[in-house]
């Protein structure tokens, strides 16, 4: 899975991701992760544009006697609008 964050920034991800778990708080994640630095306040809709694109590759072959197999590639791009409201810098 491959995020681009609406900010300029990419995040590609090899596997499903780690759940949030609340005590890890504001730690980064291990396995794609993202923290804006600017809020969203100058961009249109006042929301970055986030765009999650899936490639998926299958093989297949048929069972029972038959010889045919082969292989193909799926790519779904799907794009949501996120508002990030208040960044806090901490020293």
């Amino acid at each position: 899975m491959s995020w681009a964050m609406g900010d300029g920034s990419t995040v590609t991800c090899a596997g499903p991701g780690t759940p949030y778990q609340g005590s890890v708080g504001m730690a980064d994640s291990p396995d794609g992760g993202h923290r804006y630095t600017q809020t969203s306040i100058n961009e249109p809709g006042e929301r970055y544009p986030l765009t999650a694109t899936s490639t998926w590759t299958v093989t297949w072959q048929v069972t029972g006697g038959g010889a045919d197999s082969g292989e193909f590639t799926e790519t779904r791009t799907s794009t949501v609008g996120v508002r990030v409201g208040e960044v806090q810098v901490l020293t």
